[in-house]
């Protein structure tokens, strides 16, 4: 705490990103990054751009990613926003977007970021509580009773959990609520079925925002790029936020990878696939072990075993060079989310685990 600090800050309650220690011979499965490198294309792309042409701004309008983004996603440069990372996507949503008299619902168990954004807007919101095994109901966000909302978001796949919601149910949720924003955080969308993103629902619902990221299906999460695709009128609303903010928020070496990753697709359904097959395999090991994993249409699974604890079972991989993510929150606490990984390391992963699991003691909430 400081005497210098203002009244915001001091109200603040940052979030706390995944761990990124810098240990050799690791297995880091705790911040669903991709294990499989991006592709070969946007790295040759970023090493040829690296030259005397980077002492100029980028272009502020990133209009060549836009162009590739609307080409591969079937629409115009319009209806795209672009920016550092999809948490900035967000960020600039929540305050031009998202922030309105009504409070903002999002569901009880997701992404932690939300409530961050809503502290440092000042957003006034509602959790609305998961059904059972985490999964999200569309009826809930329906108005009832006189209450409406000021905007809607949640991941989908939701975060930490995994779970997707049916496209047709998110149609029904961004047709009854007309007058609000609805965001739908499709991070690990590209890992569920070819159908899912709520991206084809945007020429009917004019309130539909999709948020996307480059970090997770195209291997690109030291590069920073995230994107909205949604109704002009809302992406004009965005790039009001950012360029009273940031005009020049993509550098030229993320714009021209982040290009190249959109047009190798071949090497981005491998890579995709890939994930999906060993996704299959590792639940059904952990489910062999004895852990309870909802199904997970994202590149983690989430899984916690009834008679060990989960703090217990996070602290002896750690002593193993495996790190999952353990989440503390009321709830959940009893979950690990674990990355998939290679084949390799999910063996690697089962093997420690099934060691874990004949040595220690049982005793959590069975005890």
């Amino acid at each position: 705490m400081s005497r210098y600090w203002s009244a915001v800050t001091h109200g603040l309650t940052p979030y706390a990103p995944g761990e990124q220690p810098g240990l050799d011979n690791l297995i880091k499965l705790n911040t669903n990054e991709n294990p499989y490198g991006p592709s070969p294309m946007a790295i040759k792309a970023i090493c040829a751009a690296a030259a005397d042409s980077l002492r100029l701004y980028p272009d502020p309008d990133a209009k060549a990613l836009k162009a590739a983004l609307a080409a591969r996603h079937a629409t115009s440069q319009a209806h795209i926003f672009v920016g550092n990372g999809s948490d900035e996507v967000l960020a600039h949503a929540f305050l031009g977007l998202l922030k309105h008299d009504l409070p903002l619902w999002m569901p009880d168990i997701t992404y932690s970021f939300y409530p961050v954004y809503c502290g440092l807007y000042g957003i006034d919101f509602r959790r609305i509580p998961l059904a059972d095994g985490f999964a999200l109901r569309a009826e809930d966000y329906l108005p009832r009773d006189g209450e409406r909302a000021g905007g809607i978001v949640f991941p989908n796949p939701n975060a930490p959990t995994g779970r997707l919601l049916p496209r047709a149910e998110v149609e029904r949720i961004a047709a009854a609520n007309p007058d609000a924003v609805v965001l739908i955080d499709e991070a690990y969308i590209d890992f569920a079925d070819d159908d899912a993103s709520a991206i084809a629902l945007i020429d009917r619902h004019p309130n539909l925002l999709v948020v996307q990221t480059f970090s997770k299906s195209r291997a690109l999460a030291g590069l920073r790029v995230g994107f909205a695709i949604g109704h002009p009128e809302l992406i004009a609303g965005l790039d009001r936020i950012k360029n009273s903010f940031n005009s020049y928020p993509l550098g030229r070496l993320a714009l021209v990878g982040a290009i190249a990753a959109v047009q190798d697709e071949v090497w981005f359904q491998e890579s995709r696939r890939k994930i999906i097959v060993t996704r299959a395999m590792l639940t059904a090991r952990l489910r062999e072990l004895g852990f309870i994993v909802p199904p997970s249409s994202a590149n983690f699974v989430f899984a916690r075993h009834p008679a060990h604890d989960a703090g217990e079972i996070a602290a002896a991989l750690r002593q193993r060079a495996i790190i999952v993510r353990h989440f503390k929150t009321p709830g959940i606490e009893q979950y690990l989310r674990i990355t998939v990984g290679t084949d390799e390391q999910s063996a690697t992963l089962i093997a420690a685990l099934r060691e874990i699991l004949q040595t220690a003691r049982p005793g959590t909430e069975n005890e």
